[in-house]
């Protein structure tokens, strides 16, 4: 099925029309820069200016940064408050004239890389971290979503984990890759402490990077890149909406 899968991101709002079946875009990657402030109006007209770019019409999946109940946003961590407890499905789905289904971003890529990526066929507890403007988190137990979990905003060195080893802060900070992957290698352990995982996947725009830093990573659980990098958003975003739609027929 061809559908288009939308990133929502705290820097940026990313998409494309997606193959389920095989992950392949077969569109142009879209990208704009998410507003600010991020608020509900704000994110929607970007969001059409997407879909009027890729001349699309049909259902679309969302990769949301915020934790999503039941179609209601929750939480607002890289977002405008104003979305806490926005019916965002059907807001946007009444913005766009089409039916839109959205998702926490990190469990929308988690599914990708869980279903088609570097998680396919694992058993036992996988953790996928997305590092960008914070750290999303997605738990799957023997293929099994546990949803909506917030590991990015554990308490850790003192402050939460994402505002000391996010994408974001090795920027901010002008961290060199091997020093940074310490500060990730530090917190990986915490959290397989907590959780006592099988495998890490790493996503988000670091993902890309994961040669630069992985000499630093000692956790004593595999760690491994995304299959598809910084793409599993997108393309969890699209099977996320095909799953959805399956669900309404």
């Amino acid at each position: 099925m061809q559908i288009l899968g939308v990133d929502i991101g705290g820097t940026g709002i990313k998409g494309a029309i997606v193959d389920t079946k095989t992950g392949e875009l077969i569109s142009e990657r879209v990208r704009f820069e998410t507003p600010h402030p991020a608020t509900p109006q704000a994110v929607a007209e970007t969001l059409k200016r997407l879909v009027t770019t890729l001349k699309y019409s049909g259902p679309i999946g969302c990769g949301f940064p915020a934790r999503v109940l039941d179609g209601i946003v929750k939480t607002a961590a890289n977002i405008d408050e104003s979305w806490v407890e926005i019916p965002v499905n059907q807001m946007l789905s009444e913005s766009l004239n089409c039916e839109v289904f959205v998702a926490n971003d990190a469990d929308v890529a988690g599914l990708c890389e869980a279903e088609i990526g570097a998680a396919k066929d694992s058993r036992g507890v996988v953790v996928f971290l997305t590092l960008g403007t914070g750290i999303g988190s997605s738990i799957f137990i023997n293929g099994t979503p546990f949803l909506n979990t917030e590991l990015g905003h554990l308490k850790f060195k003192g402050e939460e984990a994402e505002k000391y080893c996010s994408a974001l802060v090795r920027e901010k900070e002008e961290l060199k890759w091997k020093e940074w992957g310490e500060r990730l290698n530090s917190y990986l352990k915490y959290v397989a402490f907590i959780l006592n995982p099988d495998l890490f996947v790493i996503g988000g725009g670091a993902s890309k990077k994961f040669d630069k830093f992985k000499d630093k990573l000692s956790v004593g659980v595999p760690v491994v890149p995304a299959q598809h990098l910084n793409l599993a958003g997108i393309i969890g975003a699209a099977m996320y909406g095909e799953h959805c739609l399956h669900q309404h027929l």
